[in-house]
């Protein structure tokens, strides 16, 4: 079992920053593959990004060259840095793991954090 905590999230105007972190417990953490995906009001969950076990990441159309995935293994930790915001941006970001699997869709992943909202205000 993996127990996921995400934090970081708040409120900023559009053109700001934001880095949520994702910790981990309970498991071996390096091992799992990590995504973040968001939810805004009324629709589905949205892949944001994903990092694999060892490093390599992929991202969202709507996201890429703004947000940046990267992992801290000896911190159990893994962090969404989130720059140029806009209010689309605007949801609750979930991150996700599984066992050195990587996709890009929620089925794909066995552990969920709770959500940490994000809101970017124009």
């Amino acid at each position: 079992q993996v127990q996921l905590v995400e934090s970081g999230g708040g409120l900023v105007q559009a053109g700001g920053s934001l880095r949520l972190s994702c910790t981990a417990s309970g498991q071996t953490f390096s091992s799992y593959a990590v995504a973040w995906f968001r939810q805004a009001p009324g629709l589905e969950h949205e892949f944001v990004a994903t990092i694999s076990w060892d490093g390599e990441s992929t991202y969202a159309d709507s996201v890429k060259g703004r947000f940046t995935i990267a992992r801290d293994n000896g911190k159990n930790t893994v962090y969404l840095q989130m720059n140029s915001l806009k209010s689309e941006d605007t949801a609750v970001y979930y991150c996700a793991a599984d066992f050195l699997r990587v996709g890009v869709s929620t089925d794909e992943y066995d552990y969920w954090g709770q959500g940490t909202q994000v809101t970017v205000s124009s």
